[in-house]
Formats: C-alpha cells, structure tokens, sequence
C-alpha cells in the first residue's frame, strides 16, 4: 500500500515482485512538484524488485525536475541496494 501525507508518501507492507507494477503505478500518480519524501519504515519485506521500483521512481521525478528524497530504509532494503551497488544513486536521507 502507499498513501500521502503532505510531502511524504508512506509505503507498507510487502515490496515483492508481486506488488511492484500495483505500486510503480500508484507511486507515480502521487508524485507531487517539488520534492516528495518517500517513507519506507513500514515495509515488511522486499525483493530485487523493490530496488527496481526506488530507481524507477527517481528516474521518474527526475524526468520532470521533480526530487525524491528516501527515508527509513531498514537492514534487509540496505542490503540490496549495496548488493546491487545502486547505493550512490538513490537519495537518501539519514538521520
């Protein structure tokens, strides 16, 4: 599921091969101008797919001079994104 808040988009629940094409679409319909904040503590698994669906949403603010900005990734997402060495690209932010 994902939902907006203000500038933030939260997304729960499984980020699986599964959900992903449910979730490219919607994500991409709830980008706002400006820079979104996309919150990602309340995802309970996630596969390669979900290092896809990051990048695709980035190319896709990217496309329209938009920004997003990560948050609360948590071990497992961290892991992929290293294994895959897309770390320098995705935008992240620490706290």
């Amino acid at each position: 599921m994902i939902r907006r808040e203000g500038d933030r988009l939260f997304l729960e629940g499984a980020v699986t091969i599964d959900a992903v094409p449910d979730l490219l679409r919607r994500g991409l319909a709830l980008l706002a101008d400006g820079e979104t904040r996309i919150d990602l503590a309340g995802v309970t698994a996630a596969d390669s797919s979900a290092v896809a669906l990051l990048l695709e949403w980035l190319r896709a603010a990217q496309r329209t001079g938009n920004r997003v900005v990560y948050l609360n990734l948590d071990n497992s997402l961290k892991s992929l994104v290293d294994l895959y060495g897309v770390t320098e690209l995705l935008p992240v932010a620490h706290a």
